[in-house]
């Protein structure tokens, strides 16, 4: 079997009749399958398989019939909205790191006053709850206007301070 370009190997029965949107370089002087089958006087139909396979392999559109989004393909993020949520999420992360050293600092005098099956569950929790709030904010807005997502996510960060690390572990220690 003898390959007349590169591409042979690349493509499927049934593509002649498909045409590729962006033209490879190599092949700008040279003119298309479709071209070709049109210069011809004489047109080859397809046998059944091959029109099966080429329905099949037909590429799927991000809109269907009415113009309508589909669920698969949801419109990407702004470059500044990931650039804030990078920065919200390294704050709830350090937010995280500061409940388990101000609440390990704080686990002693905390001792005074409840018994540490008390104090476990409630610890776990405020560690966990930066996170849970991340999660929570970004699923519950999902469809929402950018700035509602945004202003729920500054408003974890400002509800959710370590408190025990800023009063215990900046002035305590």
């Amino acid at each position: 079997m003898t390959s007349d370009s590169d591409d042979d190997a690349l493509s499927w029965d049934g593509d002649e009749g498909r045409t590729s949107k962006r033209p490879h370089r190599e092949d700008a002087g040279r003119p298309s399958p479709v071209q070709d089958a049109a210069a011809e006087p004489s047109v080859v139909e397809p046998s059944p398989e091959a029109a099966r396979s080429s329905d099949a392999a037909a590429p799927v559109d991000a809109e269907n019939d009415a113009g309508v989004l589909l669920d698969d393909e949801r419109p990407s993020l702004s470059t500044g909205m990931l650039l804030a949520l990078g920065v919200v999420g390294g704050i709830y992360l350090l937010y995280s790191v500061g409940w388990v050293v101000g609440g390990l600092r704080l686990k002693p005098l905390a001792n005074f006053f409840v018994a540490d099956a008390m104090f476990l569950p409630w610890f776990v929790l405020a560690v966990a709850a930066p996170a849970l709030w991340f999660l929570a904010g970004w699923v519950l807005t999902r469809g929402k206007a950018t700035w509602i997502r945004l202003s729920v996510l500054l408003l974890g960060v400002v509800l959710l301070v370590p408190w025990p690390f800023v009063t215990v572990g900046a002035i305590g220690s």
